[in-house]
Parts: structure tokens; sequence; C-alpha cells
């Protein structure tokens, strides 16, 4: 076969190889480990496979297209051909122009060569001397040849997000979407991972990761039809999002983050973590302050005397920073409930009389940082906002307004400028008051119910999903490029927002409203699959837990919230002396192990979805010096046998000695202090009593252990 020019695309450890010949479809050749130069001199081409790197519909109409769109003259074939590719800096341009029509199409591939990182992503520019209309706007395809293939994804709702679910590809098509509107992973995520190689295992096998970075609708499509290859797709969710591209504007799609492994789901998880913390995720290089929010506490009831307890309770256990949450605004309509006041920042007064003022003067005699709770793109038909400006929320041309929380909660319109400037006068009228606000909880609990903009003309009421989230993005660029320094959550009805879309604006996110330590395990077990946890909001709550109504013990609350950004819901002041004081060492010890947790390179051991009685992970240093190891009970059985946990990750020729952290046992372990061989402890691993040995009356079926390595 004849070659074209060979398109190498490489990182450390990862080549995407693409062969370009002038006038024809750029095809894929190869996506996988490091190839060297005689292995590109020599490289086999694909048989029986659709290579198109970017398949536009209309010439080959039975098979699934990456691109479709409908010419001004009503045509709705493409053709898409090659014609020039362009390097600059790290960013790969292949150029794509139908011959027939000026229509361009640039394909994009950014290499990240020390985290192993390739994000794709293609830019539609109109050269018609009218509009156009794109139906279909994928980021990119990619091919992944059959075999035992496996796919690793999330899903689940309100309270049960990023719970786990892999199956095999089979014939027929796999499809993930997104409708929300506002958020866009509580139901399922815009990440996937494919295993290579039969289902997928954490620390060996050939992973593909791919991660769409985008805040809105999605859709991810896998296509299995009768040649040899499973056709990933992933972009924009195009349902009633038909984009009208007028003359010389050019459309660019979300980035597709592409990322491959030999050392299984956890090595693909590494990519992801070391990519985000160093490119993606808002300051993702500075250590996470460890934070008491008042929202388990008091819900709705805030007042300045209980805020000024609880900065006082968070400075005891050794904290830095206390949030307040929901219920401290609205002067008309003050916010006692869910059901008035958003768009109305002004203090309540009898709640504050004080005001922010007060409340930074209370966090400054405490020696603590403050921050708190907003949710700017929403309002209430019980608000003055809404009032003034009713033609500000989404809503559909001629019908009455779909309403959300409450009953009276609505989406603002965010294509609108007017509301653009809006939401930012919030933040930056804030700011510039207080300065001293040292965080921002941003809470988006609405979906756009209905599909309507009052501010978009009738022509492009199909813009309304795109435009919106472009309209997110402009607020949150505007925000940052004054606000550089202030740490912003992403909270969305819990996680709802966990996406690679928000993260460069945000600094974490809420992993879910549920903070039960059982369910927890699950959830952040499949959220850390692309997310790590300096961005994973972990907080130790009351029991009976507010969601689920169980109770654990504090310590497993504790070494469960310890695994990600470590903070607390749970209020000191109704702790006895001996919680408090467990608290405080766990701070304590956490502010230890804090450099581990949230730079470590992440090693998941024994899946709690494997069923096996208990989860199991760890994090190391790069320097493999120091690691964390995490060992929790998943249910409890008496003459229960349990496996014994084999670690990863750390030098087989360096001797660790162990401590564990968060100890209520008695006598301290039998391993205590000892030293064990890295070749040791992931070749054999260390035996762990499957019950907290407590006083008699201390025990309780919740067992748990987290153990701190150091090299000696």
């Amino acid at each position: 076969m004849a070659w074209g020019e060979q398109v190498v695309v490489e990182t450390k450890n990862m080549t995407m190889v693409l062969d370009v010949e002038q006038g024809k479809h750029p095809q894929y050749v190869y996506f996988g480990s490091k190839l060297n130069a005689e292995e590109l001199a020599h490289l086999q081409k694909p048989v029986e496979g659709r290579m198109d790197a970017y398949p536009a519909y209309g010439l080959n109409t039975p098979a699934e297209a990456a691109f479709a769109m409908r010419h001004a003259d009503g045509n709705l074939s493409s053709a898409l051909y090659a014609d020039g590719v362009s390097r600059n800096g790290d960013v790969t341009t292949i150029r794509l122009k139908d011959p027939v029509y000026p229509i361009t199409v640039n394909l994009k591939y950014k290499a990240y060569r020390d985290v192993d990182m390739i994000e794709a992503w293609s830019e539609v520019t109109n050269g018609e001397k009218q509009t156009v209309t794109l139906t279909t706007f994928a980021s990119a395809m990619l091919p992944i040849r059959r075999g035992d293939v496996w796919m690793s994804h999330l899903y689940g709702s309100w309270a049960n997000e990023g719970r786990l679910v892999e199956e095999p590809l089979h014939a027929g098509q796999r499809v993930i979407v997104n409708k929300d509107g506002t958020r866009n992973s509580h139901t399922s995520h815009a990440e996937v991972m494919f295993s290579l190689d039969g289902k997928a295992r954490e620390n060996s096998g050939q992973v593909i990761g791919a991660a769409l970075c985008y805040s809105g609708n999605y859709r991810l499509k896998v296509n299995t039809d009768d040649t040899e290859y499973h056709y990933f797709f992933a972009g924009i969710n195009e349902d009633n999002s038909e984009y009208h591209l007028k003359k010389g504007e050019t459309f660019v799609t979300p980035a597709l983050a592409l990322t491959f492994s030999n050392e299984g789901l956890s090595g693909a998880s590494r990519n992801f973590h070391k990519w985000g913390r160093n490119y993606k995720l808002m300051h993702g290089n500075v250590e996470r302050k460890i934070l008491l929010n008042s929202w388990e506490g008091v819900y709705f009831d805030i007042n300045q005397q209980g805020m000024d307890q609880m900065m006082a309770d968070i400075a005891s256990m050794g904290g830095e920073l206390f949030v307040m949450d929901d219920g401290w605004f609205g002067d008309k309509y003050p916010r006692k409930t869910d059901n008035s006041s958003l768009g109305d920042w002004t203090v309540d007064k009898n709640k504050l009389p004080d005001g922010i003022e007060g409340l930074l003067r209370d966090a400054k005699k405490n020696g603590v940082k403050f921050g708190i709770w907003l949710e700017p793109e929403m309002t209430n038909t019980v608000s003055e906002l809404y009032e003034k400006h009713p033609d500000w929320i989404i809503k559909a041309p001629k019908r009455d307004a779909v309403l959300g929380r409450g009953g009276t909660q609505l989406v603002l319109d965010l294509s609108n400028p007017k509301v653009q400037n809006f939401i930012f006068s919030i933040v930056d009228n804030l700011l510039t008051k207080y300065p001293e606000i040292d965080y921002i909880k941003w809470d988006a609990n609405m979906a756009i119910m209905n599909h309507g903009s009052q501010y978009l003309n009738m022509a492009d009421q199909s813009h309304l999903y795109i435009a919106y989230h472009r309209g997110f993005d402009a607020v949150c660029k505007r925000i940052r490029a004054k606000y550089p320094d202030i740490t912003i959550q992403a909270c969305a009805s819990g996680g709802g927002r966990a996406n690679w879309g928000i993260l460069p604006y945000f600094d974490e996110f809420w992993v879910s409203d549920n903070t039960d330590a059982l369910q927890r395990i699950y959830m952040q077990w499949g959220t850390s699959y692309f997310f790590p946890a300096i961005a994973m909001a972990s907080h130790i709550s009351a029991t009976p837990n507010h969601t689920v109504f169980r109770t654990t013990s504090l310590k497993y609350r504790i070494d469960v919230a310890m695994s990600g950004r470590l903070g607390m819901e749970i209020q000191p002041k109704n702790m006895t002396d001996a919680e408090k004081e467990l608290c405080r060492k766990a701070i304590a010890e956490y502010k230890q192990i804090r450099p581990i947790v949230q730079f470590g390179d992440i090693y998941r051991l024994v899946s709690p979805y494997d069923k096996k009685g208990l989860a199991s992970m760890m994090y190391v240093t790069e320097a493999k010096d120091k690691a964390v190891f995490y060992w929790w009970k998943t249910e409890s059985f008496q003459n229960e046998h349990l496996p014994r946990v084999h670690m990863a990750g750390l030098d087989a020729t360096k001797m660790y000695r162990v401590k564990e952290l968060n100890r209520i046992d008695v006598e301290p372990l039998a391993i205590e202090g000892k030293l064990f061989s890295g070749a040791y402890l992931m070749n054999h691993g260390l035996d762990v009593p499957y019950r907290n040995n407590t006083e008699w009356n201390a025990r309780t079926d919740w067992s748990s252990r987290v153990l701190l390595l150091e090299a000696q």
C-alpha cells in the first residue's frame, strides 16, 4: 500500500500515527505504546476497517459519521480530503477541505509529552456565501480493533454518582448521552475506558482512556458493525442542537483527551491525574485546605452566633477553613427554604446582623479562612431578580416556564450577555467588597427543563444548549482573569459537574450530596478513574447519615474521607470529647499525608465492585519514598475470609516502615513500626485484622485501616 505523509503525534510513552495523503481521507494507522523510528518505518496498515480520521456524512451513508451538515444550497453530503499538515509546538493540525464547497475542517491534536495525554478536537470554518447548518459535529473518532474489548464507564443519580459499570463491547451500538443542559455527570459521565485484552484489570493490561472536556450535553457512541473495528465517537450531543454557522465563522468542538496505558486502569488513571493536576485543574499543584461546611449541621438555619461557633469548632480541630452554605441571603424575600431568593445576593440582616464583615471578623478571630455558598446561574419566581428581569430566564416561547426545586426555581439564560454580566457581577461585587473571602461553593441545582431562549432569535433556538455553556465558559474566564487566587468548588446537586470542561476554572468538585462512608467508597472509586484526589471533596459526616440513615463508626467515616480532599460536615459541638479527639488526631495526621494523597500516584488494589468483602487502594509519591494504604471492609460476616491485599507502585528494593493512622485499637498492630521490603509488600502483602480491636463497648461492624509507609 502507498503511504502519504506519516503524521506522528507522540508523548513519552505513547504514539498516535495517521496516514495523510493529499486529496484523500486521512487514515488512522496506530494508537498505543510508544514506537521507535524503526517500528514506525515498518508499521503495518490496518485492514478490514474504516480508518477515516473524521468520517463525513453523505458519500458513504450506511457508515457512522463524525461530521454532517446542510450546505447553504440544501446539499446534505460532505467530502473531507487532506489539504496539508502543519505543526505549531505541541499541536499538529491536519487541514481538510471539501472539493466542491468552501468548507474547511481542521483536525487538531495536542500532545502533552510528559503526562501521556493527547487532546483531539475539530474546527469547522464556513467559507460559503451564506449560513450553513451543522447537524453532527463530533470532536473526534477513534477506531479500536475488535477482540475481547471491554468498556468501563460511570453512571448514577443524585446521591449515587460515579458508579462503575464494566461491560464487553458487542455488535451494535453503545451510546452514552447527557441532556441535562446545565450539569452533565449525575446520570452518566463523559469519560470512558476501553480494556483491549479482556475485562479490565487495575494494574496490568492495555487500556485506552477517553475524556470529553466539556461542561454541557454530550454524546459518546461506540458503533460495532461487520468490520474488524469498534468506532468510538465523542462530542457535543447534537440532539435539538443543530448549529447555524455564519459565513466566515469557525465552530470549535471541545477537546477529547485520549491516553493509553500498559498498566491497566490505574495506569490510565495516573495519566489523567497528572495531566489534570499539571495542565487542567485550577491550582492543581497547591494543597487544599481542610474545611468545615455548615450545610449538614444547620441547613438553612444560618445565624451569626452559629457561624462563629462553627469557626471556633473547626479551628479547635486543626482545620483551616469554614464555609457558610445556603440560607444566608435575601432582603425582600429571606432565604428560609429552597423556594425563594436566588438571585438576590444581599445578606439577610435578620440572620446575620453584622453581615459578611462580621463573619470575616469572626474568621480572623478564630484563625481560619472564610468561604461562602452561591448559586449564580439560578433564580426563583419568588425573588426581586425575577420581578425585575423575567426576560432573563430560560423559557420556551409562548409557554409558561417549567419550575424546578421548591416549585419556584428557574435557570438564567447564559446565552444572554446581560445575564453573563450579572453573574460575573455577583462574584465581582462580593470579592471586591470582601477580598478576604477565600472560597466559593458554586452550586447549580436545576436542569434546563424547557427548551427556549428569550434572547436568541427564533431561527437559532437550537443554539440554546451550546450557547449556555459558551456563556458559562465566558463568565468563568472573566472571574479567573480578575480573581486567580480564590478557591472555587463546583457543586451541582452534588456531583453533577465532575468534568474536565469546567475544572480549568474550579479547584475541586463535590462528589455527592451523599456523605455515607460506605456508599462514598463506591462513588469515589469510580470517580477516581478520571479525577485526582485533590479535586474530590470528601467530608466526615454525622450518623445516622442524612441521606441513607446508615450508622457507621466515626473511624470508618474518617478513613474514607481521608482518601480524598478531607473536610467535615459533622458538627464538633455535637460530638463527645473522645470523638473530638479522634477527629483532631485525624486532621493532624491528614496534614502529614496530604502531599501523598493529593499529589501522589493512585494504585487501586481491590475493587468494592468485585464483592470480595473489602476495598483497598493506595497513593504513592513519585519518588516512591512514601505511600498511604487504605483498607475498608464493605460487609461483615462471622467466620469471614477476606483476600490478603497485594500492594503496588512501591520500589521493590526499598524497605518501608509501617505506621497505622487513626488508630483506635487498644494494642498496636503486629506490623506497627516494622520494616518490609517493597517487593514483599507487592508480592505478598500484609495480613490486616478484620476488626478493630477496641474496648468492647466501642466495637462496630465497620472496620478500616489506613497505613503510612515510609522508606528508610
